[in-house]
């Protein structure tokens, strides 16, 4: 079941804070850069960079991902490794809101997210 209206907005407006108060300055921004993206049940957090061969072109490296579970009412947390799959944060594999994952992402007590 995809997210109410409701949901969405307030997903949304907790992702802009966290981006914003994450994101490079502003001169930095054309070579690297913080964005989220909202879809189907996950939130994903990730970085824009020129790419290496053609700096025309992007690339999205992703950071984070949390899943809403709804029936067990829970985020599941993930973290992308060097095989780019997703898996599960162990340390705490789930939280109960988006702005406590939001906090896991920030304090990256084991560097998974952003290494």
């Amino acid at each position: 079941m995809a997210f109410t209206e409701l949901e969405l907005k307030r997903y949304h407006k907790a992702m802009e804070r966290y981006i914003e108060a994450h994101r490079p300055p502003p001169h930095i921004r054309p070579k690297l850069d913080l964005a989220y993206r909202i879809s189907g049940q996950s939130v994903e957090i990730f970085e824009i960079r020129p790419a290496f061969g053609d700096p025309k072109e992007t690339l999205e490296e992703y950071a984070a991902k949390a899943t809403f579970v709804r029936r067990a009412r829970e985020w599941r947390v993930y973290w992308q490794r060097a095989d780019l799959k997703w898996h599960r944060y162990q340390p705490r594999p789930s939280v109960r809101s988006i702005d406590q994952f939001l906090a896991l992402v920030e304090e990256d007590k084991h560097c998974c997210f952003f290494g």
